[in-house]
Order: structure tokens, then sequence, then C-alpha cells
């Protein structure tokens, strides 16, 4: 199963995936660091007039491998981690409908898990803009990046795609089960074929 950019001349991205980097950035750093990194992504500008639609996929691109080049670890991670968590957040309230968190929390994993996969899928086009998103069933099931863009060009020694990873947690963990964990299993920027992500859920 695959989802692509559906149509878009160039690949974009919403704009959480900015929106709280900086949220992050100045919860755990400070104003200054993320001015700093906010400028030598080339995108200072969306500090004062904050994106309100979707964004360029090069943009996200430059703001996250800007954090990683600029902060230390563990701190780049903590920020793209919070990044995520925050963004997860704002889906579960403003992209998916209360009945329908409710019924997802309702519902045995067994149910649940699937669903929430192909909404997923449904909406991939809207993180990873110009990629390919695959969903491989299984125990774990495997959720594949292909061309991703947020990477594109990053040289790293260990999968580092945290943004996406807590996203995909969050939501597994509040609408299926809560002990749910995703771990990044492979990356392109350690010079993987493709970014994957293993899902483990309780199957019933």
């Amino acid at each position: 199963m695959s989802v692509t950019a559906a149509g878009e001349e160039t690949g974009r991205i919403g704009p959480n995936a900015i929106l709280q980097v900086a949220a992050a950035l100045r919860t755990l750093t400070d104003e200054q660091t993320t001015q700093q990194i906010f400028t030598e992504a080339g995108l200072g500008r969306w500090l004062d007039e904050p994106p309100e639609a979707m964004v360029p996929e090069n943009n996200v691109a430059a703001l996250h491998q800007t954090v990683r080049a600029q902060l230390k670890e563990p701190l780049a991670r903590r920020v793209l981690v919070d990044a995520g968590d925050r963004t997860a957040d704002y889906v579960l309230h403003n992209r998916i409908p209360g009945p329908v968190r409710v019924l997802l929390r309702i519902l045995p994993p067994a149910l649940s898990g699937p669903m929430l996969l192909r909404a997923i899928q449904r909406n991939a086009w809207t993180f990873v803009g110009s990629g390919d998103f695959h969903v491989d069933p299984g125990r774990p099931t495997i959720l594949r990046v292909e061309h991703n863009p947020v990477i594109n060009g990053e040289s790293a020694s260990a999968p580092v795609c945290h943004w996406h990873a807590t996203v995909f947690e969050k939501l597994f963990q509040r609408l299926v089960w809560r002990d749910a964990s995703v771990r990044e299993v492979s990356c392109m920027a350690a010079g993987d074929q493709f970014c994957s992500f293993e899902v483990y859920y309780r199957a019933r």
C-alpha cells in the first residue's frame, strides 16, 4: 500500500512540523537559541509570522536538520521528540473528531489498530511530502517512508526521525493501547534504503 504527495507539484508538509519545533525549542532552550536555529535554517520570518498552511518540505528539512546540527545530543533528540509529542496532541484534538476518538478507545486494539493505520495512511501526504508511505501489516506492523524529504542529504550514525516516531507512538498510545511503542529500525540518514518504524500494540 502506498500513498504519495497527492498530486502536489512540490512536496508540502503540515505546518506543525515547523510550529511545534518552535514551541519545543522555546521550552527546552531559550528565545536566543530558537532565533539562531530558525535564522540558520532560513526561516526566521516564521517566528514572527507562523505559517498557517502547508509548507514546502525543504523548509521542514532545513529546520529539523539545523536542530540536529546546532544542538548537542541528547538535547536535539529531546527537542524533536517534544515537537512530535505536541504535533500528536494537535492531531488528536483538531484532526480526529471526538466521536471517532471515543470509538477507537473503546474498540479492542485488534480493530482500532488497523483503523488508525488506515487513517494515518490516508493522510500520509501531510507528513511525508513527496515521499512514499507504506504500511506492512504484521506483528509488528511496519511503517515505511521511502524518499523521506525531511532527512534528504543528511548523514547520521543512527536513525534520526524522532519527530515521526513520536507522532506515531503517541497516536497509538492514546487511541489504541496505552503501552504501544514505536521504534525506528532503519533510516535513510544512516545509509538505509528507507526509514522504517516498528509498531507494537496489543493484538486483542
